[in-house]
């Protein structure tokens, strides 16, 4: 069974920056739809970035001009590239890939931690 598996995520402090990668762990169809995801303890899970197969490009308007969600579509991998980070960023972040297929795949998971 294929799954996502990410990585990149840790304790950084204010300002800093952290790559997330989702990478997935067999084969897939081509990725027709990422997504990056985030929930802090208490509250729900809400949308931060979202890259489709055309190109087109979304963020939550908090992490606007701060994230950068790319991808690499030999690898079947998307990366989350997480700048000027605040405490407020503290969360676990998730990636959700929609294949050509209709499969949506989640990731377990990885925590950020922003702090001092």
């Amino acid at each position: 069974q294929v799954q996502l598996v990410e990585s990149g995520g840790g304790l950084v402090q204010p300002g800093g920056s952290l790559r997330l990668s989702c990478a997935a762990s067999g084969s897939i169809f081509s990725i027709n739809l990422a997504d990056w995801y985030r929930q802090a303890p208490g509250k729900q899970r809400e949308l931060v970035a979202q890259i489709t197969s055309g190109g087109s490009i979304k963020y939550a308007d908090s992490v606007k001009g701060r994230f950068t969600i790319s991808r690499d579509n030999a690898k079947n991998t998307v990366y989350l590239q997480m700048n000027s980070l605040k405490p407020e960023d503290t969360a676990v972040y998730y990636c959700m890939i929609a294949t050509m297929n209709d499969q949506f795949l989640w990731g377990q998971g990885t925590q950020v931690t922003v702090s001092s």
